[in-house]
């Protein structure tokens, strides 16, 4: 099972090259160093992190108490929690600094195209692909060296029953099921938002 979610991955990730490898981010400016810093901080501890993301990773994994040795109740939804921020740090710094060395930017840039499956199309495209220095789509080495490393490393402090190589490639899976689902969040959220306030003045 694990082998054919992997491989579909792949698969997705060379569809995703060979359809957008062409393309260029319209009036892309490259990342600054303060804006790369700036990405990794909201990235790591910003709201959508620490408010939406790690409290809703934490909870699945307090109701399913795994892994078992964290316990259930609030002591466990702590350890859970706190044992995620690492790893999402961890994959940040990894990103940021390989990004900054290769010339990838680590930004979501939303559709310009405003159809709905178009949209959704982007978003998977863009789980594996980054713009390079000059705005062209290319595969996000950095990123997905941010999500393997961050996994793999993480299993030298994460307790017995999930530090295995196994353990951490379904965590590296996971991984870029979390960036796609951020990235529909950044792409539809704007929108839904917007209908919400007008709403409800």
């Amino acid at each position: 099972m694990k082998i054919r979610i992997t491989v579909l991955l792949l698969l997705l990730a060379s569809v995703a090259h060979a359809q957008t490898k062409s393309d260029v981010v319209a009036d892309y400016k490259p990342i600054t160093g303060t804006q790369r810093f700036n990405w990794f901080v909201v990235s790591t501890v910003g709201p959508t992190s620490l408010l939406l993301a790690g409290p809703l990773s934490a909870a699945w994994g307090t109701a399913l108490n795994s892994p078992r040795e964290y316990g259930p109740g609030w002591e466990g939804f702590g350890k859970r929690y706190g044992m995620r921020l690492t790893g999402v740090s961890t994959g940040n710094a990894i990103e940021a600094g390989l990004g900054a060395f290769w010339g990838e930017d680590p930004r979501y840039f939303r559709s310009p195209d405003q159809h709905f499956r178009a949209r959704v199309k982007y978003v998977i495209k863009t789980t594996f692909l980054a713009p390079d220095r000059e705005g062209r789509w290319r595969i996000a080495y950095a990123r997905h060296a941010g999500n393997i490393g961050n996994n793999f490393l993480s299993s030298t402090w994460r307790v017995g029953s999930e530090n295995g190589p196994d353990d951490a490639a379904v965590r590296c899976i996971w991984g870029i099921t979390g960036k796609m689902g951020g990235n529909a969040f950044s792409e539809f959220w704007p929108d839904i938002s917007t209908r919400v306030l007008r709403r409800h003045p």
